[in-house]
């Protein structure tokens, strides 16, 4: 039997999940699922919607329930809900009590595992009490760091009778891998939600759950260790701010010339005002596809130029950050060597041999350390430190989807401030 695909529409704005729903249902959805941010933002006037508009189709409420679960089911069940959440970790009295007000209001009954500590053993449980259908769930703040739930999954599957699903992540690559790990239903979310072609990336994870096939995708995964330069590559420096809560930004520092782009791992140098030889030196120190990052207080005189840039290219330097100045400027975009600086002059300091070379600097309010991530564009330098790379390249790749979605729908002929609500959502005080 086909694994059944269920549209998680984790929206806060009920016209977006519209919107989206009416694209993909036609291409292959077989449940729809008014998301927990979407049910917070529009109460169950969602469930309805989503009811009235397409009744032909099985209605989730992602409730998450954690209390008072026969009331939650009843309302639940009475605005149009087929299936309703509560999660596993709520207690036995409050999913036995979902259990008997879904019998009484027609509704099966979804225990969702997030966040459980032994799955199996709950899923065992949970079955016992009288659950319907059993969610295996890695969080989204647990899949920016790299998590899958295939291995869990598996194991639940094969540990209960009840029908299990899959969310976390799910695209067109892994949709097959999900129901060769014993999911009767997949649970897919941004995949759909934030392709630029709802109905098209709706068609291709419906062809990989029919055909088990493994469908290529470049967005909507999330990465590990060995692929953050290629997430990053992706991104812009804006995308990664906004990732760090709009942080992690080298204010002051400005790219030489327009169209300039760099991704590496930063070798730090702290040197004085124009003492040069600290930052030649590190050119012989990093390794190929490094990013030179100098202190040298944001101010001149120039410690690097064309003859340093030369030498950087030969070793393979990929580009150099100056909190400092910057001359020769004329060749150095000739050569295309991705320079950014605080100042450019033309007078040069000397060579004295001061400062260090692999040591943490700080740059206005941001640290940055020899291995942390650095990531510039046309709009300046994002520093990503190495200890946090794979949840926020991950999270910057997630800014990236969200924004290509909302692109489509202004390119449609809407506004910025209509796509988002931006009044609704403005802080009321």
């Amino acid at each position: 039997m086909t694994a059944i695909l269920q549209l998680a529409l984790d929206f806060v704005d009920l016209h977006r999940a519209l919107k989206v729903a009416d694209l993909a249902v036609p291409a292959g959805v077989d449940w729809l699922e008014a998301g927990t941010p979407l049910i917070k933002s529009e109460g169950l006037d969602a469930v309805r919607e989503l009811k009235k508009r397409f009744p032909g189709k099985t209605i989730v409420a992602d409730m998450k329930i954690m209390d008072a679960g026969r009331i939650e089911v009843e309302a639940a069940a009475k605005a149009g809900a087929q299936l309703i959440d509560v999660l596993g970790t709520a207690t036995d009295a409050t999913i036995e009590e979902c259990v008997h007000a879904g019998k009484n209001y027609g509704a099966k009954i979804v225990v969702d595992l997030i966040a459980v500590p032994d799955p199996v053993a709950r899923a065992r449980q949970v079955e016992a009490l009288g659950a319907d259908y059993i969610s295996v769930h890695v969080a989204i703040d647990e899949q920016m760091r790299g998590q899958d739930p295939f291995a869990t999954l598996y194991a639940v599957s094969h540990a209960v009778k009840v029908p299990v699903g899959v969310a976390g992540g799910i695209n067109s690559e892994t949709a097959a891998q999900a129901v060769e790990h014993g999911a009767a239903y997949v649970i897919v979310g941004g995949a759909i939600t934030k392709a630029l072609d709802p109905a098209a990336a709706t068609a291709e994870i419906r062809r990989a759950l029919d055909e088990g096939a493994v469908i290529p995708t470049t967005l909507f995964k999330r990465v590990g260790e060995e692929e953050i330069r290629r997430v990053l590559e992706m991104v812009s420096a804006a995308n990664l701010s906004d990732a760090l809560h709009r942080g992690g930004v080298l204010e002051g520092i400005r790219p030489l010339f327009p169209g300039i782009r760099v991704v590496g791992r930063a070798l730090t140098v702290r040197t004085y005002p124009g003492d040069w030889a600290k930052p030649v030196e590190a050119i012989d120190a990093a390794q190929p596809g490094d990013v030179l990052v100098i202190d040298a207080g944001g101010v001149g005189p120039a410690l690097w130029g064309e003859l340093a840039t030369h030498s950087a290219l030969n070793k393979g330097v990929a580009g150099v950050v100056i909190h400092g100045a910057i001359r020769d400027s004329g060749d150095i975009v000739n050569l295309k060597f991705p320079a950014f600086t605080r100042l450019v002059m033309p007078n040069a300091g000397e060579p004295r041999g001061f400062g260090e070379i692999g040591v943490p600097i700080r740059i206005g309010n941001v640290r940055v350390e020899t291995g942390d991530w650095i990531l510039g564009d046309d709009d300046g330098v994002t520093v990503l430190p190495q200890k946090l790379a794979v949840e926020y390249a991950n999270r910057a790749m997630d800014v990236l989807e969200k924004e290509n979605r909302i692109r489509a729908e202004i390119k449609e002929g809407r506004t910025l401030a209509e796509v988002t609500d931006l009044l609704r959502w403005e802080k009321k005080v």
